[in-house]
């Protein structure tokens, strides 16, 4: 028998949109370019059989913060999410660092003369942080107006007295991966920087693959198909399916559906702009990172780059083209939460910066020595080392266009019109072909939420499906 749907692409987002259309009783295959589902939440052995490195994300605030990954439930299905007791810190020069605790007090008084400022801009969102979370993940438009009533004075040099509490959000801020300050990149700094004393920033016990696998599990135990190793090239080639749901990004939109589109919806995705990339290294250690403040090793998540002012400097030279001399570092140890990620003497670690989209330059020197800078003896620690450029980065996800990760700046104008500027932006104007990737909103991350909203789209549109089904465990198959 045929199936209704196919999905294009094995990402969180297109198995997100599987596993909904599977609950609602309807017929879906997904095709994977790549030789394995996950996109970016493959793990893999690298330098040791028995040692797991991250490929992609390695830390998943939004799986357990988002709508579906909240309503899938992953503890439940056996997918254990580990929670460090700092969510993440920020190394400055002789010592000190913002820290990010879970406990929402005990980082309040590590701030010191800005706890209280640290607190009264916290607080509202850790308290109300459901609420909070799926207005800024929702669908359609409400991300940017929520983002329009950010507090000014995030953006200003007055909100907080000390360089620590100021590197804390500067550095998480700097996840958009673009230009700093900007409201984008404040909104994603509230978001994720809240979420460090909620539901946390945790590792996913085993590696990022644990996730990818329990939604192919559902997929597959409600009739779907995984089809890996099949590069869909032509969007003719599924021409057989009742409808299409694509988790790829405009350039490739354009690559697989060429003339059959409108030449005005054709000309506005051939408009749309990339942002810098991520170079990646990934390190095999032999002991934790020697970080100069001791606090810093309960820490899943380092942001390595100093100054509030040298993040920023950072980061904005990226978006000029810039290959800064001072990365940016996002640094993940997860053995600090998760003890089965290693052996004696081997540890992963993951580690990646921003570079200018395309950059061909291998970044492993760069992130070495700013992680030495901070954490002196870390350079003696390394047994192997693999890098990932940004050329690297688009030949393993075509998604990553120039190696951008995020799959699109993230700029006010690509906030409100992501992939163009549409009441919907998961329908297309092909009959019966969604986009669901992180091109469209609320944007990238491990959450779901782009195939969430396109399946929900495609099953009111194609099939007159307005109830969406649970996505909660089925009780018989976690007993």
């Amino acid at each position: 028998m045929s199936s209704d749907v196919v999905v294009v692409g094995s990402g969180p987002n297109g198995l997100a949109a599987a596993v909904l259309l599977a609950r609602a009783g309807l017929r879906v295959e997904v095709r994977e370019g790549a030789a394995a589902p996950g996109g970016g939440m493959r793990s893999k052995a690298l330098f040791d059989s028995e040692i797991v490195h991250d490929i992609c994300s390695a830390v998943h605030p939004l799986a357990v913060a988002g709508r579906f990954f909240r309503e899938f439930d992953l503890p439940t299905r056996g997918v254990e999410l580990r929670q460090p007791e700092i969510a993440y810190g920020h190394p400055l020069d002789g010592g000190r660092a913002g820290l990010a605790y879970r406990a929402f007090d005990r980082t309040c008084d590590a701030l010191g003369v800005d706890g209280p400022r640290y607190r009264k801009l916290m607080r509202p969102l850790v308290e109300h942080s459901q609420s909070t979370v799926d207005a800024l993940m929702s669908g359609q438009r409400s991300v940017s107006l929520a983002a329009l009533r950010l507090p000014a004075r995030l953006f200003t040099q007055r909100l907080f007295r000390t360089e620590e509490a100021a590197a804390m959000l500067a550095g998480v801020a700097a996840h958009a991966g673009g230009r700093l300050p900007s409201l984008p990149a404040a909104g994603i700094s509230l978001l994720l920087g809240h979420l460090a004393h909620t539901t946390g920033w945790p590792v996913p016990r085993g590696g990022s693959q644990r996730i990818a696998n329990a939604l192919v599990d559902d997929l597959v135990a409600h009739g779907g198909l995984i089809h890996s190793g099949q590069m869909v090239t032509d969007l003719r080639e599924l021409a057989g399916f009742r409808a299409v749901v694509l988790d790829v990004g405009p350039r490739n939109l354009l690559d697989l559906a060429g003339s059959l589109l409108p030449s005005g919806y054709r000309r506005r995705l051939e408009r749309y702009r990339y942002g810098p990339a991520a170079a990646k290294v990934d390190f095999l250690v032999s002991e934790p990172i020697p970080w100069t403040n001791p606090e810093l090793r309960k820490a899943g998540t380092v942001h390595v780059g100093g100054r509030r002012a040298a993040v920023y400097a950072s980061e904005n030279a990226t978006v000029q083209g810039k290959l800064s001399n001072e990365p940016f570092v996002l640094l993940s140890e997860p053995m600090v939460a998760d003890e089965t990620r290693g052996l004696p003497g081997k540890r992963p670690v993951w580690a990646y910066c921003h570079v200018p989209n395309g950059d061909p330059v291998d970044p492993a020197d760069l992130i070495r020595r700013q992680i030495e800078r901070f954490a002196p003896g870390f350079t003696d620690t390394v047994l192997a080392s693999r890098t990932v450029n940004a050329l690297q980065q688009n030949e393993y996800n075509p998604n990553y266009v120039g190696g951008d990760i995020s799959a699109g700046a993230l700029d006010l104008w690509q906030v409100v019109g992501r992939p163009v500027l549409a009441w919907n932006p998961y329908r297309t104007p092909l009959r019966g072909v969604y986009l669901c990737s992180a091109a469209t909103p609320p944007g990238p991350g491990v959450h779901g939420m782009g195939g969430y909203y396109a399946a929900k789209t495609l099953l009111r549109d194609e099939f007159g499906i307005r109830e969406l089904p649970s996505l909660a465990p089925d009780k018989e198959r976690v007993q």
